[in-house]
């Protein structure tokens, strides 16, 4: 008995380390093009440019905020932050669901773990779930509501990532050129490279080892059944409506789900279904709770319902558009816990990532970043 216990612990964190090796290379090259963005791109003036729910406000709130490239608890509180400045509420949404699921970070993790067409997926169906929730918000929230929620977020209560909230919208100068190619443009990347990982580190390594433990403990015909992977139509439209409800039990955010979304992917969930798990970061239980801080009881759950539909009628979307074009996986076959150790293209892009990782790291620790880090975190939301 002890011995079983101890190999399947083993076995799941083994499958845990693998998948860990397999997204390494991808992780640290998303993360250093997040921060050429963020580095890049003002943002000194979002909050004269989010001024209402126009469609051009939406569109400018989800550049901008695919630029930003935070974490889910970065991305809610910098989103708190812009609508206490000013910003319409909506396009801070709008914002908000942009900074968490239409990022570099992302994309580059999909495709290299699961495919073109999951990366491809979020890029199409998050531009959907922001005009749906735009949609439902102009004809369901009421001017009562925006007003009580704006005096609550003007109570600055404290969530999470106040201080990378912070550090988000510090203010650029000189041109896109300038920055990219001068020693200073090279600092503030490498300051925006460390904040990134300091922000997801804990739900990569949680979101890895749920992962491990579900896929080396949890058999395939237990998955087949939860989906209903042996009817089509059924499985179809079930994967959506199941799909943000296991994000929020999950209770990892971001990128940390993309391991897990592998894990589900192979057991049978339905391509909508690893489209609307993915988009439900930020309706996971530690967030709803910071909702309720942020814009009282009454709007937060007012924001679960709406973001639940925008995710499951976004996926369904997607699932029947990418189904019609043939470019749904046939196969459900991720490259979860495979990973060998040998000299393959995985081992040199590791190889050559983390010294661009090391490089990144020296530059931050030599230029000042753990002190303005220290600042920021001490900085008042």
């Amino acid at each position: 008995m002890h011995s079983s216990v101890l190999d399947a612990v083993g076995h799941a964190l083994g499958m845990a380390f693998a998948m860990g090796w397999e997204i390494l290379w991808a992780l640290i090259l998303g993360f250093t093009l997040s921060g050429i963005v963020q580095a890049v791109v003002s943002k000194r003036e979002m909050r004269r440019l989010l001024p209402d729910d126009s469609p051009r406000s939406l569109l400018l709130a989800s550049g901008l905020g695919a630029a930003s490239s935070s974490c889910s608890y970065a991305a809610v509180a910098l989103a708190r932050s812009l609508f206490r400045k000013g910003a319409d509420f909506t396009a801070s949404m709008a914002f908000q669901f942009a900074s968490t699921n239409l990022v570099i970070e992302l994309g580059v993790l999909l495709v290299a773990l699961m495919g073109w067409s999951f990366g491809a997926a979020e890029f199409i169906g998050g531009p959907l779930m922001i005009a749906i929730l735009a949609l439902m918000f102009r004809f369901l929230l009421r001017p009562k509501m925006v007003e009580a929620a704006r005096q609550q977020a003007e109570r600055g209560l404290q969530g999470r990532m106040e201080g990378h909230a912070g550090m988000a919208t510090m203010a650029k100068h000189g041109s896109w050129r300038d920055r990219l190619t001068s020693g200073q443009g090279w600092t503030a990347i490498s300051h925006y490279f460390v904040m990134n990982w300091t922000m997801l580190w804990k739900d990569i390594a949680v979101g890895l080892l749920i992962s491990g433990t579900l896929g080396a403990l949890v058999p395939d015909s237990f998955w087949h059944a939860a989906f209903f992977a042996g009817d089509p139509i059924m499985s179809k439209l079930w994967g959506p409506l199941i799909g943000p409800l296991i994000a929020m039990a999950a209770f990892t955010c971001s990128i940390g789900n993309v391991p897990l979304a592998a894990v589900l992917w192979n057991g049978g969930i339905s391509f909508g279904g690893v489209v609307a798990f993915i988009f439900g970061d930020l309706i996971i239980l530690p967030i709803l709770n910071i909702y309720r801080k942020y814009y009282g009881v009454r709007m937060s759950l007012f924001l679960l319902i709406t973001f639940y539909i925008a995710m499951v009628l976004s996926a369904l979307a997607v699932e029947f558009l990418f189904g019609a074009f043939g470019w749904t996986p046939a196969a459900h076959n991720a490259d979860v816990g495979r990973a060998a150790f040998s000299l393959n293209y995985t081992t040199i892009l590791n190889s050559l990532t983390l010294l661009l990782a090391g490089w990144l790291y020296l530059r931050y620790r030599r230029t000042g970043g753990p002190a303005m880090m220290r600042a920021m975190e001490s900085r008042p939301g």
